[in-house]
């Protein structure tokens, strides 16, 4: 009874970070975290062998760390669909990366085209994938401060357009709704070559992320 009095504690105080009302400061703050612990797993996944510490990465809550993990797998998901549009972006925007202010316009020019018709959470997944993607282009020639700045414009993008529509949504929790986990081991399962160091696997519902609130 003890086991589970503590563990049914230990979830509402893991719940309740999400459950109460998030201040605009608090949203924009974990979406830059999660931009950061995106960027991170982008640039390792490249052999860029970059560190928290160079992110500036803070531990994450329990909650934090599973919306990461889902934006990561949903982000896997996109890019295999889509993989084109999530490489060489520097060069498919003809910016230079050693210049910071034309990644940042660069970046939010994007994003405001991403969003231009509607906010789905399928565009926020590929919000960060551009995000990603630009970093590993910025690092990889040459030009890791660049990095931070596209974490910031990030930031700034989500502050000015999108806070109020993740507050409708009780913050960021809610993209955990787009998967469902399945007990399922690596051969029976086609994301396996993805995903395949994770303890549980997750489908993901594609059709359900990129419809239209």
């Amino acid at each position: 009874m003890e086991v589970l009095r503590r563990s049914s504690v230990f979830a509402a105080e893991v719940l309740d970070v999400f459950d109460r009302s998030l201040t605009e400061k608090e949203l924009v703050s974990q979406s830059k975290a999660l931009c950061r612990d995106y960027i991170l797993s982008r640039l390792n996944q490249n052999g860029l062998g970059w560190s928290k510490t160079e992110l500036n990465l803070s531990p994450s809550n329990a909650a934090l760390a599973e919306v990461s993990l889902v934006l990561l797998c949903l982000g896997d998901e996109l890019e295999c669909i889509q993989p084109s549009l999530y490489r060489n972006v520097a060069r498919q925007l003809n910016i230079s990366v050693a210049m910071e202010n034309m990644v940042s316009d660069a970046f939010i020019g994007v994003a405001t085209e991403i969003f231009s018709t509607g906010i789905t959470w399928g565009k926020v997944v590929s919000m960060y994938a551009v995000a990603g993607a630009l970093a590993v282009d910025c690092v990889r020639q040459g030009h890791p401060t660049t990095v931070h700045i596209l974490v910031d414009s990030l930031g700034q993008f989500v502050r000015k357009f999108l806070v109020h529509w993740l507050k409708r949504r009780g913050g960021w929790v809610e993209i955990t709704k787009c998967v469902v986990k399945r007990d399922l081991t690596p051969e029976h399962h086609w994301l396996s070559s993805v995903i395949e160091s994770l303890k549980y696997f997750l489908t993901t519902i594609y059709v359900y992320i990129m419809k239209e609130p």
